[in-house]
């Protein structure tokens, strides 16, 4: 995958959509949508769910595409190895047992 804006075009152009009926369902301008798949501008975090729906692609899969692209992209920005990405993937495992339910022990 390029980018999250690359996968959005992709998926746009396999469907036959123009910018501007895209932006309709998604709810932004042409212009926007032109922006956000050349990566000039990102897009709204609130507006995910609606693009699953829209692509019918599960929610998390278009989650995890613009978390990445997002992390990627600010990795890139401040030059760090790419041993960081290992590094977020312990840390992101360290977080989700710290944060599981622990079960009851009964004697």
């Amino acid at each position: 995958m390029a980018s999250f804006g690359h996968f959005i075009k992709r998926e746009r152009e396999k469907r036959e959509w123009t910018q501007t009926d895209f932006g309709a369902k998604v709810g932004i301008n042409s212009s926007a949508i032109s922006r956000m798949e050349n990566g000039t501008q990102k897009f709204s975090i609130s507006k995910l769910k609606k693009l699953s729906e829209i692509f019918q692609i599960d929610t998390q899969l278009v989650n995890d595409l613009f978390f990445a692209d997002k992390f990627a992209r600010e990795a890139n920005k401040y030059k760090c190895s790419d041993s960081v990405f290992s590094v977020a993937e312990d840390t992101s495992n360290y977080l989700k047992n710290i944060n599981a339910t622990q079960g009851k022990l009964e004697l």
